[in-house]
């Protein structure tokens, strides 16, 4: 488990390594974002998508959007690694809901050759970091991708789809643009995240109101994302989880720095308001259940990190069943005939 401290008020991300001007691709912005309610005839609708759409242009207009930027950036990093891990270049790549393009700083254009950055909001767009990869920008929402079949080598999301109301629809999508043999290498929140924030609203809230209603959107399982990967056409997947702890002052300053992400709750069904006095005795259960020795408060991050790719015919497969000529019952006797071995010796 990686464990980060958020200082309040002092802390601050080093800029990074500056990328000169003439590196830089030609930045073009097209337009693919879903009309307004617009979803799939199967979707859940959950979310809100117009509201997380005006929470991350909210974001991104911020005097200091970096100062909330570390966990984006390190989920970022992460993904970059499992792109190297991969040994093949790329010379077409998609990001999903890029926000303000936290993968593409870590790559270089010997690993992809031409980036487009896809987002739902604007201001995100208009304010990516710097890269030495060429980049095109591109306004579109995850369910409703405005990109032709078989175009991308390879395509990457980092914490984005956990706000997709139709998450089957939009893997297909994924699967749809990627090239045969193509790659998607993912991340989303999972199931635990925030535990603490959701404990402790709960138990406040039911205390002093009476009952609670959901102040942390939902998550999606675990055990799910490998049956829906492979429902939209994946093989060869790859699915595993992580954890992040950060360390906030208290509950308001990690409220806050989650509006500064874009990660506050858009569901329909949350609360609009809560009372001063809940908020505040939520703070202190917080404080109560989960004070760190320093006096800080954690918050725990869990992290699905997916990977799948797309049917080729030069992909390796499973044998045909039935076609092995040794049998489990006798690999079981491998270590009696290596022991004997051995003795012979």
């Amino acid at each position: 488990m990686l464990r980060l401290t958020r200082v309040w008020l002092l802390w601050r991300r080093p800029p990074a390594a500056g990328v000169p001007a003439k590196n830089l691709g030609l930045r073009k912005v097209a337009s693919g974002v879903s009309p307004p309610g617009s979803a799939s005839p199967r979707a859940v609708n959950i979310f809100d998508r117009d509201l997380k759409r005006k929470q991350k242009n909210w974001a991104a207009r911020q005097p200091e959007p970096r100062k909330f930027d570390y966990l984006k950036e390190e989920v970022g990093s992460r993904i970059a690694d499992r792109v190297y891990d991969i040994a093949r270049d790329f010379p077409l790549a998609l990001d999903l809901g890029c926000g303000r393009g936290y993968i593409a700083q870590h790559l270089n254009k010997e690993t992809v050759g031409k980036f487009f950055q896809a987002d739902i909001a604007e201001n995100a767009l208009k304010n990516t970091l710097e890269t030495e990869i060429p980049t095109v920008s591109v306004l579109a929402d995850e369910e409703f991708l405005p990109f032709r079949e078989n175009t991308f080598d390879l395509v990457v999301s980092s914490l984005s789809l956990h706000w997709v109301n139709d998450l089957p629809r939009a893997l297909e999508q994924i699967h749809y643009v990627l090239k045969p043999d193509g790659v998607f290498l993912g991340a989303m929140f999972g199931g635990d995240t925030l535990y603490e924030l959701r404990c402790s609203l709960q138990l406040a809230e039911t205390e002093r109101e009476g009952g609670f209603s959901p102040h942390v959107s939902p998550f999606t399982a675990v055990n799910d994302l490998g049956h829906l990967l492979g429902r939209a056409g994946f093989n060869t997947l790859t699915v595993d989880t992580d954890e992040i702890q950060v360390n906030y002052p208290g509950m308001f300053e990690l409220m806050e720095d989650l509006q500064g992400m874009g990660e506050s709750n858009c569901a329909w069904n949350r609360k609009a308001l809560l009372h001063r006095n809940t908020m505040l005795a939520a703070a202190a259960v917080y404080g109560e259940m989960y004070r760190n020795e320093d006096g800080s408060v954690p918050a725990t991050y869990q992290i699905y990190y997916m990977i799948g790719w797309k049917y080729h015919d030069s992909q390796a497969r499973p044998a045909e069943r039935g076609s092995a000529t040794v049998s489990f019952g006798e690999l079981g006797k491998i270590n009696s005939l290596m022991s004997q071995e051995k003795k012979s010796q």
